[in-house]
């Protein structure tokens, strides 16, 4: 009976646990990475906050650092024209579809202890992920039609 209660124990905490893909997303995802460029699903000039902080121009070259064991993370803006400094965040990876590799990814901003004040957050796709590479895009309204911004990663060595 012992065995059985304890079969039954190591099952449940397996399936409560993320899945092998989500796993190896966020063992992708663990490190330094530099946001390279961010464009938008159409032509024109746009002036957009992302992720409630500051504009495009300054989110180009900033560095963020992952640690998925924590869920937690940073981004420094460098750009010298802009509220430079370091951000944090928590973050979580919610498998969408196995198949194609799509994923909810939820960055919430918060200090520097990691606690929000508003405990609001951003979801985006996870729409690409390798060893070397990485894209989230996030769909807003714009004049009431669906308008995508695409942010591309590279990662650091």
């Amino acid at each position: 009976m012992k065995k059985m209660m304890m079969l039954a124990f190591v099952s449940l905490l397996m399936a409560c646990g993320s899945s092998k893909v989500i796993r190896q997303a966020e063992n992708t995802l663990k490190g330094n990475w530099s946001l390279e460029s961010v464009t938008y699903d159409r032509a024109g000039t746009y002036d957009i906050t992302l992720l409630g902080d500051t504009s495009k121009a300054c989110f180009q070259s900033s560095r963020w650092q992952f640690i998925p064991n924590d869920y937690k993370g940073n981004y420094s803006i460098i750009n010298a024209t802009c509220n430079t400094g370091n951000r944090y965040f928590k973050f979580d990876i919610q498998e969408v579809d196995a198949t194609t590799g799509l994923y909810d990814f939820l960055l919430k901003p918060t200090n520097d202890k990691y606690k929000s004040d508003t405990n609001k957050g951003f979801r985006l796709k996870l729409t690409q992920l390798s060893d070397t590479n990485m894209q989230w895009q996030q769909s807003v309204s714009v004049e009431g039609k669906p308008f995508v911004i695409n942010m591309n990663f590279t990662k650091l060595q």
